[in-house]
């Protein structure tokens, strides 16, 4: 799929200037967003990106910010399930 984006002139030149990439900026917005909003995996935005391993792709995702929703009730459970798994 090709999405088009129209931008006035002035704001393209200024965006362009500052990011030498705009289409890879933008793409790379978009996986950001969408993985904030838990639309698109970790190892979809890779995909999307063209990251060649998982590493690269969590690399690019705590730069951005961009981290998973994990609640304390997760924490909890991730802890119960490793109790039950070593015995503990």
């Amino acid at each position: 799929m090709t999405i088009t984006i129209n931008l006035p002139e002035d704001m393209m030149s200024r965006l362009q200037a500052s990011w030498s990439n705009l289409p890879q900026r933008t793409l790379e917005a978009l996986a950001v967003e969408a993985y904030r909003d838990e639309v698109l995996s970790a190892a979809e935005v890779g995909r999307l990106l063209g990251h060649r391993s998982r590493s690269e792709t969590e690399t690019f995702l705590h730069q951005k910010q961009a981290y998973l929703h994990y609640t304390e009730e997760d924490l909890l459970r991730d802890m119960e399930t490793i109790r039950n798994a070593t015995g503990s």
